[in-house]
């Protein structure tokens, strides 16, 4: 869903040139002669979608991982290494994303109906839980070389620092289209951008150090970047927890797809409805929907049930549904348990 519409918006009564009805696999039987396909199989997820910007990506990222090992060794400087150490991070985490997509694509099974697509979505949770460990490491290290006298060479720190930087710009613009798109292009994305915020934090330390001799300021960068890291990963696990949980997809509002459903003549009722996410790009979508017994007579639910299809591809873009639809006689006495 590209915006958020009014839950008293109600959907087109018939469908529109622009949404004509389809003969869908996915009408669950209701017509003969048509499979169950929900669009699952072949799908490629959002980070499979990518796949040749994280290529790209990951061999930079280790070019630049290599450069700024040798240049921390060489200028001893804590905050150009803890940026190489996040470095190593982020290629860590595209090679589980580019490990994980190719997983994700492995055709569903009788015992596993959606496949492997949550592979994508574990990842990602490696993914943050590896970042909030570098950071905490970073930080205890910096806090315990306060009050030593460390010589830092100012000068490889800065070439490093600075390579590292411009690496990290021309991964940001490669990734910048797939990040609104897959948790684990995300992932790569977020922590490629703090990683140039590191970068550049090591640059002014490195430059301060030059002019003034104040080596403890690579002490405080280090602290930086490990305050710039943590946040990231909180927000990507967040997102992880969201999918693992089941949670409604941030762009689904289940009140208003209800109020949307309900507004096509013939509904009496929409209930037991979820909306989740599969994997990155893949939400999914199911409801019991009552009908009138007159509209069920008059217009038959072949109708009924292609109209609050397309109802919600439209407002909410949601293509793998799966809709239970029963005449108000057929309704079951006792309450609802889901919403």
């Amino acid at each position: 869903m590209n915006e958020q519409h009014d839950a008293g918006e109600a959907c087109e009564p018939e469908f529109s040139a622009g949404h004509p009805a389809r003969p869908d696999a996915d009408l669950a039987g209701a017509r003969g002669g048509h499979t169950h396909d929900h669009g699952l199989q072949g799908a490629g997820s959002a980070t499979a979608k990518h796949r040749r910007k994280l290529v790209l990506v990951l061999a930079i990222t280790l070019t630049v991982f290599v450069v700024q090992l040798i240049g921390a060794f060489v200028s001893n400087s804590l905050s150009l290494l803890a940026d190489a150490g996040h470095m190593l991070t982020d290629a860590t985490g595209v090679a589980i994303a580019l490990i994980a997509s190719l997983i994700a694509g492995v055709a569903a099974t009788s015992k596993r109906t959606f496949g492997y697509l949550r592979v994508e979505v574990l990842a990602a949770l490696v993914n943050g839980i590896v970042l909030g460990v570098i950071a905490v490491v970073i930080l205890v290290q910096a806090i315990s070389r306060f009050g030593s006298e460390v010589e830092v060479q100012s000068v490889p720190m800065l070439v490093a620092a600075v390579i590292g930087a411009v690496a990290n710009l021309a991964s940001l613009l490669i990734l910048r289209s797939g990040q609104k798109e897959s948790l684990n292009v995300r992932g790569a994305y977020l922590e490629v951008l703090g990683d140039l915020l590191g970068s550049v934090a090591v640059i002014i330390a490195g430059v301060i150090i030059l002019f003034t001799g104040w080596n403890a300021v690579d002490q405080i960068a280090s602290i930086l970047i490990a305050v710039l890291i943590f946040p990231r990963a909180i927000s990507l696990l967040s997102d992880v927890v969201d999918v693992l949980l089941e949670a409604s997809p941030k762009n689904i509002d289940v009140d208003v797809a209800r109020a949307h459903m309900e507004a096509v003549p013939g509904v009496d009722e929409v209930h037991d409805l979820h909306a989740w996410t599969i994997t990155s790009g893949v939400p999914a979508f199911s409801a019991h929907v009552t009908v009138s017994d007159s509209a069920w007579s008059e217009r038959g639910y072949h109708a009924i049930l292609d109209e609050v299809r397309a109802c919600l591809h439209e407002h909410f873009d949601t293509e793998h549904v799966t809709l239970q639809l029963e005449p108000r006689s057929h309704e079951t006495s006792g309450e609802h348990v889901h919403a």
